[in-house]
């Protein structure tokens, strides 16, 4: 597909809410690299994590409806920011050709049907296929040099491999080949296909203390300036819940979170309102302080070469 045709863009419920920075981020650093995203008209919740549980009709009519709207729209390429949303709306896809769930699911939407030839990829994916290493290092105006950044892909976005399709589900790597094309230091990090604690803040707090906390420790052991992370319900527990993780554990952890997305938007100098950077719970500063630091040290180096 040419990087010039449109994607239909499904930004989820998080992008308009919890999660606003990641779309913002995604929409600017898209725009940047000339991938155009179409938002789907009148696109609704795909039934994020409880709606299977329940029934699979109803969640596969849910997020078939969203196919649904971009068939109409000549969309046939669908792309999504967050891991939970790509999961419904590719087993969406794959259900709606099941001949038991198909027809049910089709009679919750009124008799409407899919369009032949729908592919539905994350926004990781599409950036990584339409924009070579070369191209992202050359927009990175201001690259991520001396960066340490620990990949935090979470349990959903490699897994189930047949479904997600990422590469290895066990050491998925498009994450480190993006952020090292723009210049920064991505760290081997044994857990950044664990679980956070998922959904179980609330039900479960000690869970996503106790997992949460030990991404987080092993980030910071290793020397990471920043997490970067790919999921919304992932930057909620690290970022958000990090006070509750340090309480918990008795620890004292200011690690900075941001989405791949945040910190490719730094890299190619785009404006930090565009980025949402003060949407983030744990102060960025230190991370913007280093980058700042190093491009300081990196000029005087220059000035010093000129003038010999």
């Amino acid at each position: 597909m040419s990087r010039n045709e449109p994607f239909g863009y499904y930004p989820g419920c998080s992008g308009q809410g919890t999660s606003a920075e990641y779309d913002s981020s995604t929409r600017a650093v898209c725009a940047e690299l000339g991938i155009v995203l179409q938002d789907l008209d009148d696109w609704s919740c795909c039934g994020s994590t409880p709606a299977h549980t329940v029934d699979h009709c109803l969640s596969t009519a849910l997020s078939a409806r969203n196919l649904v709207q971009a068939g109409k729209q000549g969309l046939l390429d669908v792309t999504t920011p967050c891991p939970s949303c790509l999961k419904n709306l590719r087993v969406a896809l794959r259900n709606m050709s099941d001949e038991h769930i198909g027809p049910r699911a089709a009679k919750l939407l009124g008799g409407e049907t899919l369009k032949e030839g729908h592919t539905i990829k994350s926004v990781m994916e599409v950036i990584h296929d339409q924009v070579s290493a070369e191209e992202i290092a050359a927009k990175s105006m201001r690259p991520l040099t001396g960066l340490k950044v620990a990949p935090y892909y979470g349990c959903l976005m490699s897994r189930p491999q047949e479904l997600m399709q990422l590469g290895d589900p066990e050491n998925p790597m498009v994450m480190e080949e993006l952020l090292t094309a723009a210049g920064a230091e991505v760290l081997p990090f044994p857990l950044k296909v664990e679980c956070c604690g998922a959904s179980m803040g609330i039900p479960l707090n000690e869970a996503v203390t106790r997992l949460s906390g030990k991404i987080v420790d092993l980030a910071a052991s290793l020397g990471a300036d920043v997490i970067a992370v790919a999921c919304p319900l992932c930057q909620m527990n690290l970022d958000l819940r990090q006070g509750q993780i340090n309480r918990a554990n008795k620890t004292h952890f200011k690690m900075p979170v941001m989405y791949y997305t945040q910190l490719l938007g730094l890299a190619f100098a785009l404006p930090h309102n565009e980025l949402g950077l003060d949407k983030l719970v744990v102060d960025p500063q230190p991370v913007l302080n280093k980058l700042a630091d190093q491009r300081r040290g990196a000029a005087k180096v220059e000035q010093t070469e000129g003038a010999a």
